[in-house]
């Protein structure tokens, strides 16, 4: 009997050592997409991009390498050091300039006297740098998105 009592009271203290140590949170890649575009024809174009943080912990976002592609034209590189402390499974924007080549402010000009019947595709792809929660180094996650950009009515050279 002193051995059984023994025995459970060691499988206690290893139940309770155990549950001493913080629990690990998932940590999942980000969702990056553009939120806005306003393209002043012969000037840079003005991104607002909508990161996602698609983990249980919060993750803070420090540089953004990606490219974009409008339609099917070559890509054009877009990146910036960011500072963005990001609540698990909430979002915040950053402010990107980038220039555009003269196909893709043709695509968008195409599209523009459309309304918001008119839309054309876009992908964004690349790295995003991190910092998860519980971790002491940043990592780079992968990402890659999809979408359409439509004129916004009542609001000239803007695009969501």
């Amino acid at each position: 009997m002193k051995h059984l009592v023994r025995l459970l009271a060691l499988a206690c203290l290893s139940a309770v050592l155990v549950a001493c140590g913080p629990p690990r949170k998932s940590v999942f890649p980000p969702t990056v997409t553009i939120q806005q575009l306003h393209a002043v024809p012969g000037k840079p174009w003005k991104l607002t991009v909508r990161v996602q943080n698609n983990s249980y912990g919060e993750m803070d976002f420090s540089a953004l390498d990606a490219s974009l592609h409008v339609a099917d034209l070559p890509p054009m590189p877009m990146g910036k050091a960011i500072d963005l402390d990001v609540p698990a499974f909430a979002a915040d924007v950053v402010e990107l300039e980038v220039t555009p080549t003269a196909p893709m402010a043709a695509a968008l000009a195409a599209i523009a006297g459309k309304g918001s019947s008119g839309s054309v595709a876009y992908r964004v792809d690349g790295l995003m740098m991190a910092k998860p929660e519980q971790e002491k180094k940043q990592r780079s996650f992968d990402f890659q998105a999809r979408g359409w950009l439509s004129p916004v009515p009542g609001i000239p050279d803007t695009y969501r």
